[in-house]
């Protein structure tokens, strides 16, 4: 059932057995795998079933360094979380996300990553990903290239073992923002709970179990929440901020005795590559693979991306190059770079970068006016950016085309010093705000540089043509510093002193208290994260059904694993 909580009396106390902070794909997904179980749970959302301005401006906060993405503005506080603003037309009058597995090489340490290494491999997650397609309606687990490939979708026949082609798949937003809230309303033991805020986790005398939950409302009421686990599912800036808030028994914060909460924050930095110019326009004709296009019921797109070998070998972090077909006379390019800049994903927010593109646009004007007119009468689709394929349902594509535009979607070195803190200044709540220490560093910029000349030494040594890379002096094209993909705040390791969380997302030190989302992560890969967060969420709804049933939970003392620490 869904309840909300500005109507229930002040100071009054909830029980239950799991409490699950954050009604996002996490916090949904974690839900969603205790329906029919004869279990309590307690779903707490900050927001509403729809936008509203004094729940959002909760998410406020500073950002010091590099620009980044105002905070309020990355996140959606409502039921659905940021699944609300998800922008990719994946069908008619279907709108979704891009999905991905992360890559076996993501899991495994390396030794040119500082920090890397999960205590988990793709092998361990590969039955909890392919639940979390059926959770995500995505297709079948399968993000080779070829089972989606047809006469005129075939991947780019590389020599070599340096560059290769893998799938997205894509899936409705719906299922989180609607579907899934309809299940839950009807559930007898599971209530959720609107315009709930956590506010603070309450302890024992030595902070190994939490006791409750502190909710707060904006019209001013407080209620608690007693749980015998507790699950943090509201992203890598809401959940750091809630354990560093909870510092009465622990004055650094909950869980932050070694000084990590908040730290390691990455994201994936979005970047114009430059234009592949085929040496043979036909090209156009036969690769379909790399549009946005339905097979078999199914939104796909291919893409090109290092070999695990490559990175390896070339020390490289990992990194996606997509390809969308360009008339570089009528400055399509620049306009593909207008459009995804203006996307629903900036919300409104008129870059600065959008002036620079103005001039080629207008060079092409009546090329754009007429191609404007035949998709306002769905006689053609339009222009294909991130947001929005088609472009391999023209005809006579070689005619019409004569190069792609490269945007790369790259990995972010785990960096302690790109962390989460908390403000001086306080919320609606009196909370601390969140402050956000980011910076596009030197290390990731060179692997950018890096990654784009094997890819371009790849393309010619082919036969391909030329990658002709774009530069912003002598840096990569920032496209945009992020993509709302907050990672890495709580991490997980084996180690208290190197993670917040261990194996099983249960917070060092902390009895009953598990993180849930992608601030768990210690790499981030480049493929969006909310496969593996649904993936991560049904892995520990698994153990907390095992966990919740043990006698004497709440009483259980925690003993850390012996382990060898390895410095910073």
């Amino acid at each position: 059932m869904l309840i909300d909580a500005r109507t229930l009396s002040a100071g009054q106390t909830i029980e239950t057995d799991v409490c699950i902070v954050g009604a996002g794909p996490a916090g949904i997904a974690l839900a969603q795998e205790f329906l029919g179980k004869n279990l309590r749970v307690c779903l707490l959302e900050s927001g509403g079933l729809e936008e509203d301005d004094a729940t959002q401006s909760l998410a406020a906060g500073k950002v010091i360094g590099d620009p980044f993405e105002p905070l309020q503005e990355s996140r959606q506080r409502q039921f659905g979380g940021t699944a609300n603003s998800w922008g990719i037309r994946i069908a008619p009058r279907q709108i979704g996300v891009r999905y991905m597995p992360l890559a076996e090489v993501d899991f495994e340490q390396r030794s040119w990553v500082p920090y890397s290494g999960w205590p988990l491999t793709k092998a361990d997650l590969d039955p909890f990903y392919e639940r979390a397609q059926v959770v995500c309606q995505a297709g079948p687990y399968a993000y080779e290239p070829e089972p989606w490939e047809s006469t005129e979708a075939i991947q780019l026949p590389f020599i070599g073992n340096r560059v290769t082609t893998t799938m997205f798949q894509f899936g409705p937003r719906t299922v989180f923002t609607h579907e899934y809230r309809e299940q839950l309303r009807q559930s007898p033991t599971i209530t959720t709970y609107l315009y709930a805020n956590a506010v603070e986790l309450e302890t024992n005398e030595t902070a190994q179990t939490v006791t409750r939950l502190r909710v707060a409302c904006l019209q001013g009421h407080e209620f608690w929440v007693a749980a015998k686990v507790f699950v943090l599912a509201s992203g890598g800036l809401e959940n750091a901020r809630l354990l560093l808030l909870s510092d009465q028994t622990q004055t650094a914060g909950l869980g932050n005795q070694h000084d990590l909460v908040g730290r390691f924050f990455m994201d994936h930095p979005l970047v114009i590559g430059g234009l592949f110019i085929p040496a043979n326009c036909r090209i156009f004709n036969s690769t379909a693979l790399y549009d946005l296009r339905q097979v078999n019921h199914t939104s796909v797109m291919g893409h090109l991306t290092l070999t695990r070998q490559a990175m390896i070998q070339e020390q490289l972090l990992n990194i996606s190059a997509m390809l969308f077909p360009r008339h570089t006379q009528y400055g399509s390019d620049a306009f593909q770079s207008l459009v995804a800049l203006v996307s629903p994903l900036r919300r409104g927010k008129l870059p600065k970068a959008v002036p620079q593109h103005l001039g080629t646009v207008l060079s092409g004007l009546n090329d754009l006016a007429l191609r404007a007119y035949l998709q306002a009468r769905n006689l053609e689709p339009p222009y294909s950016h991130q947001g929005w394929g088609g472009w391999s349902l023209y005809s006579q594509k070689d005619k019409r085309f004569d190069a792609f535009e490269v945007i790369h979607i790259t990995e972010q070195l785990p960096d302690p010093d790109n962390r989460v803190v908390l403000s001086c200044e306080r919320d609606p709540l009196g909370r601390f705000k969140t402050e956000l220490h980011w910076r596009w560093r030197d290390a990731d910029i060179q692997q950018v540089q890096r990654a784009q000349a094997v890819l371009a030494q790849e393309i010619a040594r082919a036969g391909f043509g030329r990658f002709q890379i774009d530069r912003d002096g002598e840096r990569p094209k920032l496209y945009s510093p992020c993509a709302h993909h907050h990672i890495g705040t709580t991490r997980m390791h084996v180690d208290p002193k190197q993670g917040v969380v261990d194996a099983n997302s249960r917070v060092h030190g902390v009895s009953n208290l598990f993180i849930a989302g992608s601030s768990v992560f210690p790499t981030g890969g480049y493929a969006n994260p909310t496969l593996t967060v649904v993936a991560l969420a049904i892995r520990l709804a698994d153990h907390l059904k095992q966990v919740v049933t043990q006698p004497a939970l709440t009483g259980a003392s925690v003993t850390e694993p012996s382990i060898t620490v390895q410095p910073w």
